[in-house]
C-alpha cells in the first residue's frame, strides 16, 4: 500500500504551506477541511471533508492513511485533539506529527499554557510513532498590520519590548514535513523558533527598513488588547481572556527564546523576520 499523508487544518496557514512542500516532494496527500469546495491544493491532492466534532468524517479521513499532521482548533477545548487521536489509532495511522506551542505547560503562561497540555499528552499516549512541534510566535501575526501600515497608522503593539523568537511559518511546515516523512524524529518535542529574539518594535523597525517608510508602534493597555484579540483577531470571549496571561509572559520577557531545533530538523539556519517580510512585503503595499 502506498503511504498516504493526511493534513488537517488544511486550509490553514501552516497546513496549506505543509500540504504544498509535501506534494512536491511527491508525496501522496489528503488535505482535511470543513469545507472541501473552498480549498486551493495542488493537482494531485485530495480533498475530503471532515470536523472535529464529526467523528464520522475523521474516520472516513484516516482511513488509509499511513501519517497524520494534527492541528487542533485553538482554545481551551480538548476535543478536538483528542477526537482526532482517538480517529488515527482507531485507523491504524502509525505516525502522527501534532502542532503545539511554545511554552505549553508552563505555569506562567497563564490558561493559554494549558490548551495544548491535554493534546500533547493524547499523542504521546497513542502508541504511535509521535512527534510534536511547539512553534513560536508566527512572522506573519504582522499580516494583521497591514491596514494601519497602509494607512500610515501606528500598528499596535500587545507585547511592549518583551522579544520572541518569531519564526517563518513556511519553516514550521518544512519541520512538519521531515517529522512526517523522514524517520528519526519519533519521541521527540521540538520547540521551533528563528534565528532571534525579537520584539514587537523590532518587526516593526525591520519591515519599515524593508518598506521604506517608518512604522510607529501603540502599546495596547490590557483592555485594549483584549478589544484587538477580539475585533482584529477574531477570538471569542473565552479565547482573549486565556491570551491576555500569555501577553503578559512576552511582555515580562518570557518569551524570549530561541533554540537550534529548526536548524537540526532541517540542516539550514532558519529564516530570519527579514526574510519573511522581504517575500511579504506586496501584502503589506499592494491595494
Amino acid at each position: 500500500m502506498e503511504d498516504m499523508i493526511l493534513v488537517t487544518g488544511a486550509t490553514g496557514t501552516i497546513g496549506s504551506e505543509l500540504v504544498r512542500q509535501l506534494a512536491a516532494r511527491g508525496e501522496k496527500v489528503r488535505a482535511l477541511t470543513r469545507d472541501p469546495a473552498k480549498a486551493r491544493v495542488p493537482s494531485g491532492v485530495e480533498v475530503v471533508r471532515g470536523d472535529y466534532l464529526d467523528p464520522a468524517s475523521l474516520d472516513g479521513a484516516m482511513s488509509g492513511a499511513t501519517a497524520a499532521f494534527l492541528l487542533g482548533a485553538l482554545g481551551p477545548d480538548a476535543r478536538h485533539d483528542q477526537a482526532l487521536v482517538a480517529a488515527a489509532r482507531a485507523a491504524g495511522v502509525g505516525r502522527l506529527v501534532k502542532l503545539s506551542a511554545i511554552a505549553t505547560g508552563d505555569p506562567e503562561v497563564g490558561p493559554s499554557g494549558t490548551w495544548h497540555v491535554a493534546g500533547e499528552q493524547a499523542v504521546r499516549d497513542s502508541g504511535t510513532e509521535w512527534t510534536i512541534l511547539r512553534a513560536s510566535s508566527f512572522a506573519s501575526n504582522t499580516l494583521s498590520w497591514v491596514p494601519a501600515v497602509r494607512e500610515g497608522k501606528p500598528v499596535p503593539n500587545m507585547t511592549g519590548d518583551g522579544p520572541s523568537g518569531v519564526i517563518d511559518p513556511r519553516d514550521v511546515s518544512e519541520a512538519a514535513a521531515r517529522a512526517l516523512v523522514d524517520g528519526g524524529h519519533a519521541g521527540r518535542t521540538y520547540t521551533l523558533t528563528g534565528p532571534e529574539a525579537i520584539s514587537v518594535p523590532g518587526q516593526a523597525a525591520v519591515l519599515a527598513l524593508v518598506l521604506g517608510h517608518p512604522i510607529a508602534t501603540q502599546d495596547l493597555s490590557p483592555g485594549e488588547t483584549r478589544e484587538h484579540l477580539i475585533t482584529a483577531w477574531g477570538f471569542d470571549d473565552a479565547q482573549a481572556e486565556g491570551i491576555l496571561a500569555g501577553v503578559a509572559f512576552v511582555r515580562r520577557g518570557g518569551n524570549a527564546v530561541v533554540t537550534d531545533d529548526v536548524p537540526e530538523l532541517l540542516g539550514r539556519p532558519a529564516r530570519a523576520y527579514r526574510e519573511w517580510a522581504e517575500d511579504n512585503k506586496g501584502a503589506f503595499t499592494r491595494e
